[in-house]
């Protein structure tokens, strides 16, 4: 039985590109709102120091009560040792039981050092989250997906971080009037030792994050280096367009679109998998989502395994097929 936490939940406030939310973090809030108070952290950076108002009523929208809007000084909130300092202040100084983050590279880490700062326990890649007794306990799927485990965290503090579509975003029935608080917090010098030479911006895309995405087309070896059928599917159902290692080994598609135990973890509500065998390390990746499909010509492939509806056959002959009565569907 879930049962509210003594102290606040503070949620990290991950901000896109244009400085607005992340949809993942509303899906944290969401998640916040079973266990306790719901608080917010914003932390300020030269080029979006403050939360503008349509943040706030959307947070309010989502019941946050309070946000801690943290000022780092001059020291580079990019760094990862920047922000866990932030956090690990606040969360001292707030008193908070839990501290939620959405489950990315650069977030497991700050996770990581704000577990070591406080003795807190950590949880990353979190598929699930609820309260027995007094404790946190976080549910995760570990072994590429073969074992399903719940982690129960003993610590005052418990860390978790959660994977993008564990939870279904909705708002209370009820708003809140949000406040917001500023908090300023001295990084030491170990912080700083770190410097970002250069930062070059990702070429924008009209497509949703990958880790984010409801929808992700995914191709693998079959696909011969060759996406463009993928991407015109991804984009029909304003999807998100993912990758095997192999094919991002072969330089087909960037690195940053690897789906596995070592790239992006996704759980969307459809994965469409083209020319993906399904290798464990692929599995691992991808083995949350709600619903699989799978294209191989292939009928031994290890993905149909695990898919919800498989096709046997050509990606494409399959593809072009689809995407055309998808569009006819639509009118």
């Amino acid at each position: 039985m879930t049962t509210p936490v003594t102290g606040p939940v503070l949620v990290l406030l991950d901000r896109d590109a244009d400085g607005g939310l992340r949809p993942p973090v509303l899906e944290l809030l969401t998640a916040a709102r079973a266990l306790g108070v719901v608080q917010g952290a914003w932390i300020a950076d030269t080029n979006r120091s403050d939360p503008d108002e349509r943040t706030l009523a959307l947070l309010g929208t989502y019941g946050v009560e309070t946000v801690h809007q943290l000022d780092v000084g001059d020291a580079d909130v990019r760094l990862t040792p920047v922000a866990a300092q932030g956090l690990t202040a606040l969360v001292q100084r707030s008193g908070a039981s839990v501290l939620l983050l959405t489950s990315s590279f650069k977030n497991k880490e700050i996770a990581a050092r704000v577990g070591v700062a406080t003795s807190a326990g950590v949880v990353v890649d979190a598929s699930g989250l609820g309260v027995e007794g007094d404790r946190i306990v976080a549910a995760k799927t570990v072994f590429a997906g073969t074992w399903n485990t719940r982690c129960a965290v003993r610590t005052p503090l418990a860390v978790i971080a959660l994977k993008p579509g564990s939870v279904q975003a909705a708002p209370p029935a009820e708003p809140t009037t949000v406040s917001v608080v500023p908090q300023a917090v001295t990084v030491d010098v170990g912080a700083r030792r770190v410097r970002v030479a250069e930062h070059t911006e990702r070429a924008t895309s009209t497509r949703p994050d990958l880790g984010a995405a409801a929808v992700v087309v995914v191709g693998g070896r079959g696909t011969n280096g060759d996406f463009a059928l993928l991407e015109e599917l991804a984009d029909l159902l304003g999807g998100a367009v993912g990758a095997t290692r192999v094919a991002t080994d072969e330089g087909w598609i960037g690195h940053d679109a690897q789906i596995g135990q070592t790239g992006v973890t996704v759980a969307p509500k459809l994965y469409i998998g083209a020319g993906v065998s399904g290798a464990v390390h692929h599995r691992g990746g991808m083995q949350s989502a709600s619903t699989i499909v799978a294209i191989n010509n292939d009928p031994e492939a290890p993905i149909f395994e695990i898919a919800d509806f498989g096709i046997v056959g050509d990606l494409f002959a399959v593809l072009p097929q689809t995407t055309a009565e998808l569009r006819r569907l639509k009118g």
